[in-house]
């Protein structure tokens, strides 16, 4: 499989009253093509805002892309003009957003928010673009289509607006779709449902999907190739059963442990101690190490490097490379 998007350094920060936040720090990964990446981690680790970086939707002053390279077929999206980026995004990249809540238009009709991009990117007219919406909110598996294009989001379910939500973003057949916890709020059956549809949408298409979660069960169904993020940076990466089956760092593993275990009875969850570090007040340092039962005197004042240590497996700790170093 060929890269489709490789993104190399990327540096997205915040600035605000007290100081400057580095929510995306030096970041670097690639998406082949037909291969599903999800990036997971705690709330606050810099998930969505990489997402967002990727979409061009960091807006200044308050937000910039400080640096980094994103290479989508061959073209970096931030040397890009806006109006370049706009005919691509919605087009040839797509994203479904978080909240379908507050993603959608109130007051506009959902048949009408679909054909928006069919009408934008696709330049189909306004009957061909009706025709089509209603072809994929029947796709999407929701019954009465006809009834469903005419109604408002307030009229519908959440799992039904995250169907449209997803009919909306496979409208122009993207090359990569980026999910941003699409199952979040939904019920189990729901999210079952949502996931087997992302993944048959994949499977007949053939196009890339970038799923971001905190859900390290969404990880197991629907991940090829998994990346851990902890405070704005990456600090493990893997092919899913690799990294399921053998993780490297103390954070993906207190993230594995974290997890019920289907038919073993547990007293208590287990959860990783202490919080994740305010964003303002991070120094050159393994982010992790006090929360760390590992933790050494230079996880305090240095910061380990992301490195290879098998194919297609790379993980940034200095408990690892100490291993190394004396073996």
């Amino acid at each position: 499989m060929s890269d489709l998007m490789n993104i190399d350094g990327l540096s997205t920060y915040f600035f605000t009253e007290e100081g400057k936040v580095k929510a995306v720090d030096d970041v670097s990964f690639r998406v082949r093509e037909g291969e599903t990446v999800c990036i997971v981690g705690e709330s606050g680790c810099g998930k969505s805002v990489t997402a967002m970086s990727i979409m061009g939707l960091v807006e200044e002053p308050g937000g910039k892309v400080a640096h980094g390279k994103i290479d989508f077929q061959g073209e970096d999206l931030l040397q890009m003009d806006k109006n370049t980026l706009r005919a691509i995004r919605g087009n040839e990249i797509a994203m479904i957003f978080q909240e379908p809540m507050s993603s959608l238009n109130p007051v506009i009709k959902i048949g009408e928010q679909i054909m928006e991009p069919l009408i934008v990117h696709l330049k189909m007219n306004k009957k061909q673009a009706r025709i089509r919406a209603i072809e994929l909110i029947k796709q999407v598996g929701i019954s009465r289509p006809e009834q469903i294009a005419d109604s408002y989001p307030h009229e519908l379910s959440g799992g039904m607006l995250q169907r449209i939500m997803i009919a909306i973003a496979i409208a122009c057949s993207p090359k990569l779709l980026i999910a941003d916890e699409p199952t979040t709020a939904l019920d189990v059956t729901i999210q079952a449902q949502i996931l087997d549809m992302l993944r048959e949408i994949k499977d007949n298409s053939g196009m890339s999907i970038l799923l971001i979660t905190h859900d390290l069960g969404v990880v197991a169904e629907m991940a090829d190739y998994v990346i851990v993020m902890y405070s704005g940076k990456i600090v493990e990466e893997g092919e899913v059963v690799e990294l399921f089956n053998n993780p490297k760092h103390p954070y993906t593993k207190g993230l594995l442990k974290s997890k019920p275990v289907i038919n073993q009875r547990q007293d208590e969850l287990y959860s990783i101690p202490g919080q994740v570090p305010n964003p303002l007040e991070l120094v050159p340092s393994c982010y992790f190490h006090d929360r760390c039962e590992h933790c050494m005197p230079v996880c305090v004042s240095q910061q380990p490097q992301l490195k290879e240590v098998a194919s297609r497996q790379k993980v940034a700790c200095w408990l690892y490379e100490e291993a190394v170093v004396h073996a």
